[in-house]
């Protein structure tokens, strides 16, 4: 309940910042950087080179053209904040030649239940009553529309989503926000892959707009807030660049390792290289494989600086970890994220899945890899 009341005062004043200040305010949309699919979590987020399954719709779409079947589908929920936000995606990948292939990606971020105590004292008779208590749901919602296509250049894809962003805070206010992402992903031989993203390509804009009562309008004039006015949020490009190196080891052992380097637009921030305007943060993962059949996942990333005590800075990053199983065109990932700070220790354990339809006009008798 208090971490409840925490957010909505919090995330009140914040949307009165966006509508009455920077028009480019810094982590905007920054629920679709938390990332999909456990496979990926398990590894940091450093996936950008390799990905080449359903999850590249959200990670790089030009990865698409590595779905062979005739569809992938995708699935993850995520709590966080022991329960109280609630994460949820799914994706859909289907080819729709040799050359091509199309993909749609949900995401949504919530946190259901929230009080609303703006009319707690009636105005009236100035007394609490708490039967003017009522709830509402704060979301944030994605729809990516992905298309990837290969390229006359042997191993070269290139792919791009069209993206739809809605969110809102119950009946206070809502926004609708459209934009563009542009990916590559290149495949020089059987050991090393690279790929490149932008997100926000031509920046995404938000438009927001407030339905404030009377009453939340007082509340913020009692509290020395502005009023809220309708207006713009501008979401700032991202470029992430990757590379993957993979060999086997011994018969169907394998080994992957990659390193991802994100360059944020919208300023300093604080991560491990802080400039402005562009703040460099990198993250990179490992993967150890068997065949077809299972692998085990570690990453690093997530590197800030933590002020001490003595005023003296600490550089802290997160490890996660994470395992994958795959059999006959089903794939079930694990990862458990959110360890690097003992001292919070808020730890989240999230689950995917992923699976591969065949076409029902003909008998798939292979068995599908983890990897593929």
């Amino acid at each position: 309940m208090r971490f409840k009341l925490t957010f909505l005062l919090t995330l009140l004043i914040s949307l009165n910042s966006i509508g009455q200040g920077d028009l480019a305010p810094k982590y905007s949309n920054e629920f679709l950087s938390i990332g999909v699919g456990a496979a990926a979590l398990g590894q940091s987020n450093s996936v950008v080179a390799g990905v080449n399954d359903v999850t590249a719709g959200y990670w790089n779409p030009a990865g698409l053209t590595g779905v062979t079947d005739f569809m992938q589908i995708g699935a993850m929920h995520a709590e966080y904040f022991a329960g109280i936000a609630n994460y949820d995606y799914i994706g859909i990948a289907k080819p729709i030649d040799d050359m091509s292939t199309a993909g749609f990606s949900f995401i949504r971020l919530g946190v259901d239940d929230i009080p609303n105590t703006t009319q707690l004292i009636d105005p009236g008779t100035g007394a609490i009553d708490y039967d003017n208590i009522t709830l509402f749901s704060v979301g944030d919602y994605a729809f990516l529309f992905s298309y990837a296509r290969k390229t006359p250049i042997e191993g070269l894809s290139v792919g791009g989503n069209f993206k739809v962003i809605y969110r809102h805070v119950g009946d206070f206010a809502r926004s609708w926000g459209f934009g563009l992402d542009a990916a590559a992903q290149y495949q020089l031989n059987d050991k090393w892959r690279f790929g490149a993203v932008v997100r926000d390509v031509t920046s995404t804009f938000n438009a927001w707009s407030y339905s404030l009562d009377d009453q939340i309008i007082e509340t913020f004039e009692q509290t020395g807030n502005e009023i809220p006015q309708n207006g713009l949020e501008l979401t700032l490009p991202k470029i992430i660049l990757g590379s993957q190196f993979k060999t086997n080891i011994v018969k169907e052992f394998y080994v992957a390792t990659e390193l991802n380097v994100d360059l944020n637009t919208d300023g300093r921030r604080n991560v491990l290289i802080r400039t402005d305007p562009i703040s460099i943060d990198p993250h990179m993962g490992l993967e150890l494989g068997y065949g077809k059949w299972v692998a085990l996942r570690a990453g690093i990333g997530n590197f800030t600086f933590v002020k001490n005590p003595d005023l003296t800075e600490s550089l802290t990053f997160q490890p996660n970890v994470g395992i994958g199983v795959g059999f006959k065109g089903i794939n079930i990932d694990y990862a458990f994220t959110d360890i690097g700070d003992a001292s919070v220790a808020l730890y989240s354990h999230i689950f995917s899945l992923r699976f591969k339809l065949t076409d029902p006009r003909t008998k798939d008798e292979g068995v599908p890899s983890l990897n593929e």
